[in-house]
């Protein structure tokens, strides 16, 4: 009798992660797209979303609220400060060597990623992943990779990458890929371009909430389509900035003996000569910014561990711009991301619907480290013991 009912609880167990198994998850990153832009009466297609799934009043980034530093935390949940892409570039004073999200054979090398992608956690577990654009998924070494991956290229248009998506739903089962990337970046380019305010990002908006509508069209053609989970997010927001509110950090700095990076939203400095003399020559002359020790730096913004993060970190007010202006120097761009992470402006979406999640149901704001736990509870794996994300911040969304 007793070795019957271990048999039944095997199979109970075994057949609960075949079922969990069979589910499927399309992540969908739209850049830039601030919490508050789903709310102009332009996202039909996401109010949709709303109703028949989850929605969050915001998603909360990381500090610094860039590109590349919060999709590594979405993908891998854990700060930039832990998993190594402490922003869009950066210098590594050690070996000398750049981190640049410009040049494809510097931003590949898998040593700069220090945490474990979530393609990673599945793949590791016998399920197959791809991505179509992600930060960190076309890295050198072969196994950390995806399954299928596409390189980003901007060139490729919007409908081909949803219907690659769809292709790759299509293959045979042992070869179909469970957990799928897609990328978006036209909210983010327009906004910078002409404001957060403009017909050109509220065109950029339709735009975008129009592929969502084609997405969950085309997935009605494949025979899965009761099957698959949806995530859409951001990776930050967006705020607007004024030629007149910058901060000509090498003017400041004029005759002192220091490496500046990160211009924009915030900036790295790294003396090379008395760094308490540049510390408090910098503190005496705060106006629209702070400046702060690596140690003393805010314990929310978890930006002090690493060690490619300067000796002195320099945080503007809200909306205003650090440069580094020259005779030509002209500030084109009409909005920007990267400042406190707690700034509602720098908030972005969150969205779900499929399966796994509940019905009709918004929460308040989320955190963006905490959805790769979330996505190992939808295929029953474990996460990575160092994370810094929890599931109990998050769970909570998801059907019992």
């Amino acid at each position: 009798m007793k070795r019957f009912i271990r048999l039944t609880i095997i199979l109970v167990i075994a057949t609960s992660l075949i079922v969990q198994c069979k589910q499927y998850l399309i992540l969908v990153s739209l850049d830039g797209f601030r919490w508050d832009y789903a709310h102009r009466g332009l996202t039909p297609n996401l109010e949709q979303v709303r109703e028949k799934g989850v929605s969050a009043m915001s998603l909360r980034p990381v500090f610094p609220t860039l590109t590349f530093p919060n999709h590594y935390s979405i993908i891998s949940g854990m700060y930039p400060e832990n998993h190594g892409i402490i922003s869009n570039e950066f210098f590594n004073p050690i070996a000398e060597e750049q981190y640049s999200y410009r040049q494809a054979d510097l931003m590949s090398d898998s040593k700069w990623y220090l945490g474990e992608a979530f393609w990673e956690t599945a793949e590791r577990n016998g399920i197959k992943t791809a991505t179509f654009f992600w930060p960190g998924s076309d890295v050198s070494l072969p196994y950390r990779r995806p399954t299928y991956l596409k390189k980003y290229d901007s060139k490729i248009p919007y409908k081909e990458r949803v219907n690659q998506v769809i292709e790759w739903l299509k293959l045979p089962e042992k070869e179909r890929p469970f957990f799928i990337t897609l990328y978006f970046e036209e909210v983010d380019i327009k906004s910078q371009e002409y404001g957060v305010n403009s017909k050109e990002t509220n065109q950029a908006i339709k735009l975008l909430d129009d592929l969502i509508g084609y997405l969950q069209n085309s997935l009605k053609a494949t025979e899965i389509s009761d099957s698959v989970n949806i995530i859409i997010v951001s990776d930050h927001g967006m705020t607007d900035i004024y030629r007149d509110n910058t901060i000509d950090i090498n003017k400041i700095l004029s005759g002192k003996r220091c490496k500046v990076q990160n211009y924009g939203a915030f900036a790295m400095v790294e003396a090379q000569e008395d760094l308490e003399e540049i510390y408090t020559y910098l503190k005496k002359n705060e106006y629209n910014y702070k400046v702060y020790k690596k140690s003393e730096v805010p314990e929310y913004l978890h930006f002090s561990k690493h060690p490619f993060i300067s000796s002195l970190i320099i945080l503007p007010e809200n909306g205003w711009f650090i440069t580094e202006k020259t005779e030509s120097y002209s500030l084109t761009q009409k909005a920007a991301h990267g400042y406190d992470n707690e700034w509602s402006d720098m908030h972005g979406i969150f969205f779900a619907i499929g399966p796994a999640f509940k019905t009709g149901y918004s929460c308040g704001t989320l955190w963006n480290i905490d959805i790769n736990p979330l996505m190992c509870k939808i295929f029953g794996i474990s996460p990575r013991s160092n994370i810094d994300g929890k599931l109990d911040r998050i769970g909570f969304i998801l059907k019992r």
